[in-house]
């Protein structure tokens, strides 16, 4: 028998977790890094980006590091605590996290192009898809030396490692997530198509997967 009480009390939850998941993926880690280390302003070199990628622009490799593995734990971090009230409030902080690395109110909505935070989610569902997410990254980049490609492709493949290591909700959550990570990539795609995107190890090219 439908309970509206019941329904009221998901509701509430789901969007208490979207809510969690996006305050704790809005942090942006890059910049407070960089902050706290004294280097210059990241939003004014390289790409503006916060991701670790335009971190590494500063030429401290350290700190790039620091601010993957920052961003990828706040999503982690935001899933498994949101685990705790069910499946449901996982998915909807997984959503918020990524929403709010993408579009931190703290930056006037201008934040990160998702790698990190979406290998960070990954791993809170389901360890064996991120390291099959690594494994693609790392063939795709060794193949061929662009980073973005990698990222791109190994979100593509992401659903379908899903399906077999998680479930067919998983999956589904992640094929919309790799749908905006595609959208954020949109230059990087833009210049792979005109053969003028950086290549890793070149003096101009990213090394870490694009954040």
């Amino acid at each position: 028998m439908f309970d509206p009480g019941e329904l009221l009390t998901a509701l509430a939850v789901g969007a208490a977790a979207l809510a969690f998941g996006y305050l704790a993926g809005s942090v942006p880690f890059g910049l407070i890094i960089t902050r706290l280390a004294g280097t210059e302003d990241i939003r004014g070199i390289g790409s503006g980006n916060i991701g670790a990628t335009n971190v590494l622009r500063t030429g401290r490799k350290g700190l790039a590091a620091a601010t993957l593995v920052g961003d990828a734990l706040k999503g982690t971090v935001a899933v498994l605590v949101a685990a705790r009230f069910g499946e449901d409030a996982a998915i909807a902080a997984a959503a918020g996290a990524f929403l709010g690395h993408l579009f931190p109110v703290w930056l006037k909505f201008k934040g990160g192009k998702g790698v990190a935070t979406f290998i960070g989610l990954l791993i809170a569902f389901a360890w064996p898809a991120a390291l099959g997410f690594c494994a693609v990254w790392l063939i795709v980049a060794a193949a061929t030396r662009y980073s973005s490609l990698a990222a791109l492709v190994a979100s593509a493949a992401t659903p379908a490692l899903l399906w077999y290591f998680g479930g067919p909700r998983e999956a589904a959550l992640f094929a919309a997530l790799a749908v905006l990570l595609w959208i954020m990539h949109r230059a990087n795609i833009g210049r792979l198509l005109a053969g003028t995107e950086g290549r890793i190890g070149a003096a101009t090219g990213p090394s870490p997967p694009p954040g």
